[in-house]
């Protein structure tokens, strides 16, 4: 009776311990893809790059179909159409919003624990939003805080 216990309260405590570690790593992803948005925003040239690339590969594989005979022409087209327009709206989409959506992420989703992640994010939250709010009355696109949320 007292194994069954012990082993009952070890499994409890190894399931406790991967659902931590597991929101943990999670919240260091969100936190991270927040910065790499942040890095966006200071570095345009370098979104457009990203995006660029995602945009090669998608045309290879485009590409590659229309070889094969899985495409027409026609078909080919209108879907590297559609992928084009796809990287037009994500390079001019705000960085801003983005890295403050990952670093929300961060703080509602993975936490508790409170990891340094989910620390780091909510200190970045913050500043991002100021940023993020700067940016939409520069283009005068009205608002309300609610809206940002």
């Amino acid at each position: 009776m007292r194994r069954t216990i012990v082993a009952v309260l070890a499994c409890a405590a190894a399931v406790y311990a991967m659902a931590a570690v597991d929101l943990v790593l999670r919240a260091r992803s969100a936190y991270l893809e927040g910065m790499k948005y942040l890095e966006w925003e200071k570095d345009p040239p370098k979104k457009k790059a990203f995006f660029d690339s995602a945009l090669g590969r998608k045309e290879a594989t485009l590409k590659g179909e229309l070889v094969k005979g899985s495409l027409n022409q026609a078909e080919y087209d209108e879907r590297l159409e559609l992928a084009r327009f796809e990287r037009d709206q994500r390079v001019a989409e705000s960085s801003l919003k983005y890295a403050y959506v990952w670093f929300q992420t961060a703080v509602e989703l993975f936490s508790p624990p409170e990891s340094r992640w989910v620390a780091l994010s909510r200190a970045k939250m913050a500043e991002t939003k100021e940023l993020w709010k700067r940016e939409l009355q520069a283009k005068h696109i009205p608002y309300k805080d609610y809206m940002l949320e």
